[in-house]
């Protein structure tokens, strides 16, 4: 792998390693290993594995648990200060599975274009072994396991990394609607292809605090005590550059993962205020009966609507042939469309294409 994978690999997890050569290790498949010999990753998998789960537990209960001693109405003459947990243990349960399941993590794989950068051997290759979820999720895994043993098992560390390729504070959120990490990654995939690219500096930025609330208070004195707590618990700038086109934007948390999400919020803010978002008519070049069908689940599967259903009903002509009706409906439209004709698959392109032409003009 060259240095400059390695280095982009690094801006993409957000974290830099002391040693360069367990990032790489992190890739490198036992298949590889017995062809050219040399070390594999399937010790880091199995450290990261128990790392992740550790690291998904903490950040549960830093998210969840509290002391009694926090709360407002605490008596410490009369109350134990005791541990307390917003979720129960089947709740948390439940929780950690989703976000360490085999599914979550390909998909984060996936999202991060990182199997890209897999080593492997030729028979691998040939055979397409990166499309695999197990492989997808034994790379997350030793991914962890490198930065565990290059930070010597700095929980810091792994959490930040952990928070960057997975974002899981969006799923402890309950009814939070949007995820604008992942909608600027949607967005700069369609546009470069690419994921998009964050930097990090970190610092002190009080002062660039006080500038950014200026236009809502003319002095700190004015701030209220928690958001003056947070301001003086920030620690990271983000940057992130969408095109020479835009400008650079700045983002600023307590995390990584808080500087990453701001930013995020703010360049989707500007791109939905310019009218750059991309539309649903972005998503389809060339709108035709004949991929119609495929069109329609492109759309579906990018989030736009639910998979659209077709039903079949069979009846005969005069001379008895079958004649085919088929009806696409989409759960979240309110109309239908039907066509007919002799050949069944010819009904369904009909179908598709009626409600691939509603879809794009109703929006």
């Amino acid at each position: 792998m060259e240095r400059k994978d390695l280095k982009r690999i690094e801006d993409i997890i957000g974290y830099n390693f002391y040693n360069i050569d367990l990032l790489q290790l992190a890739f490198v498949r036992k298949s590889y290993a017995e062809e050219k010999g040399g070390e594999d990753n399937e010790i880091l998998e199995f450290i990261g594995d128990k790392a992740l789960d550790i690291t998904i537990v903490k950040l549960l209960a830093e998210r969840f648990g509290f002391f009694e001693s926090n709360c407002d109405d605490y008596k410490p003459e009369e109350e134990c200060d005791e541990f307390c947990c917003e979720l129960s243990e089947g709740e948390l349960t439940e929780l950690k599975k989703k976000l360490v399941e085999k599914k979550m993590l390909s998909a984060c794989i996936d999202r991060l274009q990182l199997a890209d950068y897999l080593i492997m051997s030729e028979g691998d290759w040939n055979n397409k072994v990166y499309n695999s979820s197990s492989v997808k999720e034994d790379l997350f895994e030793a991914i962890i396991g490198a930065v565990t043993i290059d930070s010597n098992w700095d929980f810091e560390d792994i959490k930040t990394v952990v928070e960057m390729m997975l974002n899981p504070e969006y799923y402890f959120e309950e009814g939070q609607d949007e995820n604008y990490v992942e909608l600027i990654q949607e967005w700069t995939l369609k546009k470069t292809g690419e994921v998009p690219l964050y930097h990090y500096e970190e610092g002190n930025y009080t002062s660039t605090w006080y500038f950014h609330f200026d236009g809502i208070s003319q002095s700190f004195n004015s701030l209220d005590s928690s958001t003056m707590h947070y301001i003086n618990e920030i620690k990271y700038r983000c940057f992130l550059n969408l095109g020479d086109d835009l400008p650079i934007f700045r983002g600023f948390g307590v995390s990584k993962s808080d500087a990453r999400k701001a930013v995020c919020e703010l360049a989707y803010q500007y791109l939905d205020k310019n009218e750059l978002l991309f539309s649903i008519q972005d998503e389809i070049e060339n709108p035709n009966k004949n991929e119609a069908i495929s069109q329609l689940e492109i759309l579906a599967r990018r989030g736009y609507f639910s998979i659209p259903k077709y039903d079949f009903v069979e009846q005969h002509n005069k001379d008895g042939n079958p004649v085919w009706t088929c009806i696409c409906t989409i759960e979240e439209k309110e109309k239908s469309f039907k066509s007919k004709s002799s050949s069944k698959k010819e009904a369904k392109k009909s179908a598709a294409y009626k409600m691939l032409r509603y879809v794009l003009e109703e929006d």
